[in-house]
């Protein structure tokens, strides 16, 4: 008698077999697996990529810029920071989304993006005497490095990417994509400066900002 044995997913593909006496082989599709690297890529950076824009940490940027004058180092240390500050949040966001289970679980992740939505609509204040100052011996690299990651803790846009990590339960692509997203509002911003920065109409942004996290939550609500 043949028993159904289970192998496991291969790239994107459930592998099983049919036991003793039957070397037949299965492969069902789960789904299209490009589509879902690019939609945790895209979701995530550009999610995050508005989520960013005025918010605390850029503000951090356009003030490390103006100090320093150094927009290279700043950018390295914006991008090591992120890295592994999004890395964390990604881990721990997926580590939960696994153990995690049953429908309340969509409950939870669709009303936090709700909650999202209220806070991007909350603009941040960053003052001039509370960016970090270069010591002696210290870097300007790592001086950006640690005041960027210590920032980052418990913002807005830490605590999406641990929620995007459960949704899409895939560390690498989501703190890739948030990454990606937090250079593409920060480099113009480190580049141009606080002139560029107060050009924007950061309430159109925040409320579009909070329209896309709202989106997302109900999207999650309803799938």
């Amino acid at each position: 008698m043949a028993y159904p044995a289970e192998l496991g997913e291969t790239f994107g593909f459930r592998v099983s077999i049919i036991g003793v006496g039957g070397a037949e082989g299965h492969w069902y599709a789960r789904s299209d697996p490009g589509g879902q690297i690019m939609e945790a890529l895209l979701v995530s950076s550009g999610l995050v990529a508005i989520a960013e824009i005025g918010d605390k940490t850029q503000l951090l940027a356009i003030l490390l810029a103006a100090r320093f004058r150094k927009p290279w180092p700043i950018l390295a240390g914006i991008l090591v920071a992120t890295l592994a500050n999004h890395a964390m949040a990604a881990t721990v966001g997926a580590v939960a989304g696994r153990f995690l289970e049953g429908p309340w679980v969509k409950w939870v992740l669709g009303g936090a993006f709700i909650a999202f939505a209220i806070w991007a609509l909350i603009p941040d204040k960053f003052e001039d005497d509370e960016a970090p100052k270069l010591r002696t011996g210290a870097s300007i690299f790592w001086t950006t490095t640690i005041a960027f990651f210590l920032v980052e803790m418990g913002d807005k846009t830490q605590v999406a990417t641990v929620a995007l990590a459960a949704r899409f339960h895939n560390v690498l692509l989501v703190a890739a994509g948030t990454t990606l997203g937090m250079m593409v509002a920060n480099a113009p911003a480190v580049w141009l400066g606080e002139a560029a920065a107060t050009r924007l109409p950061l309430k159109l942004i925040r409320i579009l900002a909070a329209a896309c996290f709202a989106g997302i939550g109900v999207w999650i609500l309803l799938t």
